[in-house]
């Protein structure tokens, strides 16, 4: 299985809530603990300005290519320098070639080691994300003709709301979220929103998000799932308080991408957030949802 990873996902945004440093030490860790070797890991390329205008509209682009302040722009709760915006066009590509990847490879399966920016929407930054990777992979996938039909299963603590709302008028793409109600941000409209009660606990949460993915799955039956595999509903998390716990987190993932493997639909898994009081967590949450994934595709791999 491979993972796609840039060093140049780490960028200097100042003190922060949110440690670009976690996505190197990931990869360091699964290299650490060898759960992968350098050749595992695939670097991308930035999403073309065409593949870009797919889901941003002109204008918005224009904004960070020139690095303008303005309505566009200034509700990122970033710095807008041109480093960053390069990791965010780079962490698109990820998503782009880590599509790919899942909807060739035998395993079936990719994992991104960046990405997750769900709250960017086409005209505007929010919410620490400038590109919304997810959007720009799903239709980059579709223009390809690799897919005609997708589903976002979007497990961030808070809600994709600018996923939703690219995607509220087609129904080619299926978004599910389950977040934190009383939260961060706005809230959209997605397909299926689930909206937890502060300190839902493991339980609650894993129910929850069963008896609304798996039927939707079936449903909509996609040609590709992207899933937003978000380390904050850890209950040590800075920014929010649903209580989790690691063997919490790991079942969700081996929930979705399970149910995802059960039904043969490629896979694409994207990090998203995470902001735990000691990095290590947010660090050991992600390797886990990796670890999840590999052993699923080594049982894919075993039974072909």
């Amino acid at each position: 299985m491979k993972f796609v990873y840039s060093p140049q996902y780490e960028v200097d945004i100042g003190p922060h809530v949110f440690p670009t440093s976690k996505y190197r030490r990931i990869r360091e860790e699964l290299l650490r603990r060898g759960l992968a070797v350098e050749a595992d890991f695939v670097e991308p390329r930035p999403a073309t300005h065409e593949q870009l205008l797919a889901v941003h509209t002109g204008e918005y682009l224009e904004d960070l290519e020139k690095l303008r302040w303005t309505e566009r722009t200034r509700y990122s709760e970033l710095p807008l320098t041109r480093p960053i915006v390069h990791a965010y066009i780079l962490a698109a590509g990820g998503s782009i070639e880590g599509a790919r990847i899942a909807l060739t490879e035998p395993a079936g399966l990719c994992v991104h080691l960046g990405g997750g920016f769900h709250h960017a929407f086409a005209d505007r930054a929010e919410g620490f994300c400038y590109i919304n990777d997810i959007a720009v992979a799903i239709r980059g996938m579709q223009k390809e003709g690799r897919i005609q039909r997708a589903m976002v299963v979007d497990c961030d603590l808070h809600q994709g709301n600018g996923t939703a709302h690219i995607f509220e008028s087609d129904p080619s793409v299926f978004t599910l979220s389950i977040h934190q109600e009383n939260n961060y941000p706005l809230k959209q409209r997605s397909d299926c929103d689930i909206g937890l009660e502060d300190y839902a606990n493991d339980r609650e949460y894993l129910d929850a998000l069963k008896d609304a993915m798996l039927p939707a799955m079936e449903r909509h039956q996609p040609d590709l799932l992207v899933y937003v595999a978000g380390a904050d509903p850890y209950y040590d998390d800075q920014l929010g308080a649903l209580r989790l716990t690691k063997e919490g987190l790991r079942e969700r993932d081996t929930l979705v991408l399970g149910e995802a493997s059960k039904h043969h639909i490629p896979t694409l898994v994207v990090l998203a957030g995470g902001y735990a009081r000691k990095l290590s967590d947010t660090v050991d949450i992600h390797v886990g949802t990796c670890e999840v994934a590999l052993a699923l595709a080594r049982t894919k791999k075993t039974n072909t």
